[in-house]
């Protein structure tokens, strides 16, 4: 029998005294954990990298469960994609934190637009290269997990050969993705992050959010946590939600800072370049709500919703991250453009290629094991071999592995671009046949 339940119908009555206690003891200890983190950051107090690693990082960790609970909650109100949508915006509000630092300063002193550009770009091939791949070996675990126990299995997974199973509402984050990316291929052919180029970028953001917003969702399975928090009367509901995203918003764009910072002083002390540990070990600190609450989903029987979080997230720092840079650089005393040098102009390659190649990979909404160990592989690539015939070479190998895809499966590519664009139309059969081939 599963353990999953529905929500009750949203009502007035007020919720049974049980309901508080079942969310007293979780949300208490999240908020304890989050408190030490807090309490170190406003009192200003010096800890060794290490031990800052460990307390801002812990509370980071609690911060993105709470979000993942309030998420799932969020679903009894509003449509699914929109719910991932924000709460991916919120799970990386600490990558906006950094970049944006950067960016900003770089108006008054241009040394700093490369660590812009260099967060940004490791971020979000960390995003594919390692995030992807890491909630499909959960994923995978999870499913082995299940069958042992007899347990019922992850209904988002394919069991041979492997993969996740993406539902088709995903085309649309998939084709604006494309086109974003096709957009960001201006930077590398121009050196630069022009404001047009952004206010684009962010005008598709906006799009985005307004596309899922309208979209059709199922009434969500809620378990645990999520559940307790779903069969809430409605204004106390909406209100534990609203509170919980507001609250874990606060907590990680506070922590943020010190625990990059923690990172940062630890790998200074190891030798470890500067360009380096933005590229990095500062992403670390960024990703880790939104790697933290896919990798809760995936556990929890929603493998398609985690890579769904991190394929929102991809398509949050494609347009709004990256719209966003110029304008902060313009705001901060800079000109109508972010310049860029080689090294970023090269990193922004490997990072538009790798970015279509993840679209292609997922066009027949499917994403499976040999998929994944490429993206992987090709993204371990780049630490092993670091010069820059070495990234222009991996870049290549994007760029043709995408191509080769797209052939392959040209079925699905005009009907993915299309689909932020189609509203209530059915997809044509050659498309549905083209997915159960995978």
């Amino acid at each position: 029998m599963s353990n999953t339940h529905r929500p009750a119908p949203p009502g007035t009555a007020q919720a049974p005294a049980s309901t508080w206690r079942r969310l007293v003891i979780p949300l208490g200890i999240v908020a304890l954990i989050a408190a030490q983190g807090v309490a170190l950051r406003l009192t200003g107090v010096h800890v060794p990298p290490l031990l800052g690693v460990l307390a801002f990082g812990v509370a980071i960790v609690a911060a993105a469960f709470a979000l993942a609970w309030a998420g799932e909650a969020a679903e009894v109100d509003i449509s699914g994609g929109l719910a991932v949508g924000l709460l991916a915006i919120i799970a990386i509000l600490p990558e906006y934190a950094i970049d944006l630092y950067f960016a900003f300063t770089a108006g008054s002193d241009p040394s700093q637009a490369q660590y812009a550009a260099a967060n940004m770009t490791g971020s979000n091939r960390l995003l594919l290269g390692f995030g992807w791949p890491f909630i499909l070996l959960i994923a995978f675990l999870a499913f082995r997990a299940a069958r042992r126990r007899r347990t019922p299995v992850d209904p988002d997974v394919q069991a041979t050969p492997f993969a996740i199973v993406l539902p088709r509402d995903n085309r649309v984050e998939l084709g604006l993705l494309l086109v974003a990316s096709v957009l960001t291929l201006l930077i590398p052919l121009t050196g630069q992050i022009h404001v047009v180029l952004g206010v684009l970028l962010l005008a598709l953001f906006a799009y985005y959010l307004w596309r899922v917003s309208t979209g059709e969702s199922d009434e969500p399975e809620l378990i645990g946590v999520a559940h307790s928090i779903g069969t809430l009367p409605t204004r106390a509901r909406r209100t534990t939600v609203i509170a919980i995203f507001v609250l874990a918003a606060v907590i990680i764009l506070l922590l943020a800072e010190p625990f990059a910072n923690s990172l940062v002083e630890g790998g200074r002390s190891l030798g470890i370049d500067d360009f380096l540990l933005v590229q990095w070990l500062a992403p670390l600190a960024s990703e880790a709500p939104e790697f933290v609450i896919a990798v809760i989903f995936a556990l929890r029987g929603k493998a398609a919703m985690g890579i769904g979080i991190l394929l929102a997230s991809k398509v949050n720092q494609w347009t709004a991250l990256v719209g966003t840079l110029p304008i902060a650089h313009l705001i901060g005393g800079g000109g109508l453009a972010l310049p860029m040098d080689g090294r970023q102009v090269e990193e922004f390659t490997l990072t538009a290629t790798q970015t279509i190649l993840g679209v292609a990979m997922l066009l027949t909404l499917r994403f499976s094991g040999r998929w994944a160990v490429a993206l992987f592989v090709l993204f371990a690539a780049t630490f092993v071999f670091t010069t820059t015939e070495a990234r222009l070479i991996v870049s290549a190998v994007y760029a043709v592995l995408a191509v080769t895809l797209f052939v392959l499966r040209r079925r699905t590519l005009l009907p993915t671009l299309a689909a932020p664009f189609r509203f209530g139309k059915r997809e044509a059969p050659a498309v549905l046949e083209e997915e159960r081939a995978g």
